[in-house]
């Protein structure tokens, strides 16, 4: 096991990023919470591993998704603003003989 270290602080613009991330995953997540709560409910101990295991594993990674697309939705597209140039010209082959001396 990792040990816990102590959260860095966020800063005040950092506060607000997170809150509002915080705000568009629990709308974005709701569905898929309730999914996860009424899949654990539905197990018992003896069926809680194998395709249960798989079906929780399935709706973390899908909130995860979510979270991630939350994170990216809110900032600064980095993107180019006009058409792409024209690609580079490859440079010449080399040769066939693969640089070494021929033998007859």
């Amino acid at each position: 096991m990792t040990r816990a270290t102590r959260p860095i602080p966020l800063t005040p613009e950092q506060r607000a990023e997170a809150d509002r991330i915080h705000a568009a995953l629990l709308a974005a997540a709701a569905d898929d919470l309730r999914e996860l709560a009424d899949t654990l409910a539905r197990t018992t101990d003896a069926t809680i591993f194998g395709a249960t295991e798989y079906a929780v594993r399935d709706i973390v990674l899908r909130v995860g998704a979510k979270a991630l697309e939350a994170a990216l939705d809110g900032r600064k597209k980095g993107g180019t603003t006009g058409p792409a140039g024209p690609a580079t010209a490859a440079g010449r082959r080399p040769g066939s003989s693969g640089g070494g001396a021929s033998g007859s």
